[in-house]
């Protein structure tokens, strides 16, 4: 029986969602591995993964509406996924019903608690384990919700990049508009 090869940002991923608990670095580590795919490969199944560590980290901060944008988001595709998270290594019915809870819970004003993801496939958790071993890590490990940094990592970023291709953009959209040549 042939191995199973999970992409090391993937792995990643899953260590800094179940040990760090930086659900921050989870959406950078996902989301520069999915940009790195040709646009015809890039799989919606990465988008849902990230939505969901985006939707904790927002429900941790306290930012309700954040959270269930993205979890709303993210337990949408995970419904429509099953086939590639299970190709992923994870119960996607589990996941499923783990993200509807989640959104009740929200609905219902509780506070933030960590998750487990649901690894279903014995290749995924060997690799999960053997991706702790080797940063030295436990397998699991509650939030810190006393760690400042954690908390608020993207406010302590250095985002100027970001606003400057915001701003490329917005004047690319207004000098489209303003061009007479571009409208078909």
């Amino acid at each position: 029986m042939k191995s199973i090869m999970y992409p090391e940002p993937y792995l990643d991923y899953l260590v800094q969602f179940h040990v760090e608990r930086d659900y921050f670095e989870c959406h950078e580590i996902l989301e520069e591995y999915w940009k790195s795919a040709p646009p015809a490969e890039r799989q919606s199944v990465w988008v849902g993964l990230i939505q969901i560590a985006v939707g904790l980290y927002h429900h941790r901060r306290g930012n309700v509406n954040g959270a269930r944008k993205m979890l709303t988001s993210a337990h949408a595709l995970v419904k429509q996924h099953h086939t590639e998270l299970e190709r992923l290594g994870l119960d996607s019915t589990t996941l499923e019903r783990l993200l509807a809870v989640r959104l009740e819970e929200i609905e219902q004003g509780l506070p933030y608690r960590s998750i487990t993801l649901p690894m279903r496939a014995a290749e995924l958790i060997a690799a999960y384990k053997a991706a702790c071993a080797k940063q030295n890590q436990p397998e699991y490990r509650d939030s810190d919700m006393n760690d400042p940094f954690l908390l608020n990592k993207h406010t302590l970023r250095d985002r100027s990049d970001v606003l400057a291709e915001r701003e490329r953009q917005l004047q690319l959209r207004q000098g489209k508009q303003n061009d007479p040549d571009s409208a078909t």
